[in-house]
Order: structure tokens, then C-alpha cells, then sequence
């Protein structure tokens, strides 16, 4: 993963972290150690599947960069849908409080999004790869005249 990758996946999981943290500290204000335990679960569940998701569309831009625009719309969609199926399948458990699960789940997946999107335009993206030794031209591998 290059430099800037990385770069971008901490300004993402920072904030998420961040977030989490705050809404772990309401929601054992709030709810008790339930609530607390709900808000860790889901920033854990957000920053896990946004992670992922993250790598996977930083490998397919490098291998197949044709891909990448369809990929990142798949990607995000199918995100959204595991974050749905977690919070149906935890709907009604006695673990941790669901509604603190659930509205943690959204702020952090808005928060990862943000920041991420803020990460991106904040980036300095070249369009064109420099050439690696300045002065110097490329061979041309044609027939000389």
C-alpha cells in the first residue's frame, strides 16, 4: 500500500475512531455498559467493513483501473447492505443496547465517509506519472529514419 494510502485510510479511521469513542462514552451515559458496548461493537463493525473496502478499491485501482469507478459503486452499495443485514441480525439482542448499535452503525459510516471524502479532496492527485530521472526522454522503439 503506497504512502498516501495510508495516509488517506488514517484520515478516515481517525475521526471514526473519534466518533465511536464519543458515542461509547453516551451511550454508557445514557444506557449503562450496554449502550457502551453497543457503540464499540458497531465503530468496530464500521471501521472493519470501511477498511476493507478501502484496501480492496486501492487493489483494484492499481490491477484493473478500468474497474475502479463501477468497483467503488459496488463496493459502497454492498458496504451499506452488510451494515443493514448487522443491523437486522442484532435487532433484537440482549448483548448490548441495539438502538445505540444502530444509531453508532450510521454516525460512524457517515463520519468514515466524510472524512474520507474530505481525505480525497484534500489530496494532491497527480494525473500524469512524472518521469522517474528528469532530462532524459523516453526511447522511442520505433524505426530510426
Amino acid at each position: 500500500m503506497r504512502s498516501d494510502d495510508v495516509r488517506s485510510l488514517l484520515q478516515a479511521a481517525v475521526p471514526t475512531a473519534i466518533a465511536g469513542a464519543v458515542a461509547a462514552v453516551v451511550g454508557a451515559l445514557v444506557v449503562g455498559g450496554k449502550g457502551a458496548l453497543g457503540a464499540v461493537v458497531a465503530t468496530v463493525v464500521v471501521m472493519l467493513f470501511m477498511g476493507i473496502g478501502f484496501v480492496v478499491l486501492q487493489r483494484t485501482a492499481k490491477s484493473l483501473p478500468h474497474l475502479f469507478q463501477a468497483m467503488g459503486l459496488m463496493l459502497y452499495a454492498a458496504q451499506i447492505l452488510l451494515l443493514f443485514v448487522f443491523l437486522a441480525a442484532f435487532k433484537n439482542t440482549t448483548l448490548f443496547n441495539p438502538r445505540v448499535f444502530a444509531i453508532t452503525l450510521v454516525v460512524t459510516t457517515l463520519v468514515w465517509i466524510g472524512a474520507q471524502t474530505r481525505a480525497h479532496m484534500k489530496a494532491k492527485i497527480l494525473y500524469v506519472e512524472p518521469d522517474s530521472v528528469k532530462g532524459e526522454k523516453p526511447e522511442n522503439p520505433g524505426p530510426k529514419s
